[in-house]
């Protein structure tokens, strides 16, 4: 079986399909990446082939455009950007209607059994649906995006969907979602569990990831943050921990940040960007943007979570993990930006046993999802 996985232009989207890709891949079967030249790390780094079609998109680009100088999104826009979000992904849309047939051209070349689309692709949905093959939606967490930005897709390719003769954009066959149910979204459509392996690039085994005596702390921002205007808010976060001796704190930063961030306190070490599940599971406590591969690893290995969301449907992940009581989250950007407030968010999350506990039964009701090899037989079926 060959097995095409398409994704929008940016590699964090494609990394929640690897996985699956891995045990199709397993299972002796062909995959293949394919998007814009802004997603092809993901599937390259995850030892998959890829081929990419039209000119990088460069959405932090585009969205920095967009910022008042010095800010970063959660000070301009907050939750309101989410409002925004089909303008953006409007544009996305557009590339894709003028890029689509070159997928179209080499997807009939290459002629796949079935297509996987990460859940804000709809070019996939057209392939899919122009060769005759079944098309499969892969949820990347919590999905307040589905809903919306597919109302919006079907309007936009229908006019290229009646042309190819599918009657408007064609359904998807099935719906994967590595979301625990406990934390989806109520209104999102119904998906068939498939278990998040975390999987955030790949890296040596870094040399101080073996846990010392004190408790660990590690903050994960993301690069996008850090792209946005992120720096002063990196050591509004790192001052928060400022006098903290008795733990150790992890703050992972690319070397060129960090001279912008100054001195550190004692109880804190910048270290290289590494996967996160190398080392994760030997934390007390993650401090994140709310990320969907980031929030779904720390859920995957049972960490409590402080959240400060920045964009999207980070605010999303944010609500249902602090609803499961397996976080808390700092929504306001000021707040975001206040030491104290910071510090005693971490401190309460290192005092209380009940969050420890609320993050070890989403961590169980994790192990309970079908693991991505167990659903290679029905995608068979499927592809049959």
């Amino acid at each position: 079986m060959r097995v095409l996985m398409m994704s929008s232009p940016l590699a964090s989207h494609f990394a929640a399909m690897v996985p699956l890709a891995w045990a199709l891949r397993a299972a002796g079967h062909e995959v293949l990446g394919a998007g814009r030249p802004d997603m092809a790390a993901a599937p390259l780094s995850a030892g998959l082939s890829a081929v990419t079609r039209g000119e990088p998109v460069g959405f932090n680009e585009q969205l920095a455009r967009y910022l008042p100088e010095g800010m970063r999104p959660a000070q301009a826009f907050g939750r309101g950007l989410f409002d925004r979000i089909e303008q953006g992904c409007e544009q996305w849309f557009l590339d894709d209607l003028v890029v689509l047939p070159e997928y179209l051209d080499f997807a009939r070349r290459w002629r796949p059994d079935l297509v996987v689309s990460e859940q804000i692709d709809f070019a996939g949905t057209v392939v899919a649906g122009a060769l005759g093959v079944p098309h499969v939606r892969h949820r990347w967490g919590v999905d307040p995006l589905s809903g919306p930005l597919g109302g919006m897709a079907a309007e936009m390719f229908g006019p290229l969907c009646e042309k190819l003769g599918l009657g408007g954009l064609p359904e998807s066959a099935l719906v994967l979602d590595p979301c625990p149910p406990e934390l989806q979204l109520p209104e999102a459509a119904a998906g068939v569990p498939i278990r998040p392996v975390p999987f955030n690039g790949n890296g040596r085994l870094p040399s101080w990831a073996r846990r010392g005596e004190r408790r660990r702390v590690c903050v994960s921002l993301g690069n996008q943050t850090l792209l946005l205007n992120g720096v002063p808010l990196f050591r509004h976060v790192i001052d928060a921990f400022d006098g903290l001796d008795d733990l150790e704190v992890l703050v992972t930063v690319a070397p060129e940040y960090r001279e912008a961030l100054g001195e550190l306190p004692a109880s804190v070490r910048l270290v290289d960007p590494a996967p996160l599940s190398l080392f994760l599971a030997g934390c007390d406590l993650l401090v994140h943007h709310g990320g969907a591969g980031t929030a779904m690893t720390a859920t995957a290995v049972g960490v409590p979570q402080l959240i400060l969301p920045q964009i999207a449907d980070q605010f999303f992940h944010a609500d249902r993990i602090v609803a499961a009581g397996a976080a808390i989250a700092l929504e306001d950007a000021a707040d975001q930006d206040n030491p104290r407030l910071v510090r005693q968010a971490a401190l309460d999350l290192l005092g209380d046993d009940r969050h420890r506990k609320a993050a070890g039964v989403l961590r169980d009701a994790v192990e309970a999802m079908p693991a991505p090899a167990d659903l290679v037989p029905d995608l068979e079926a499927l592809a049959a």
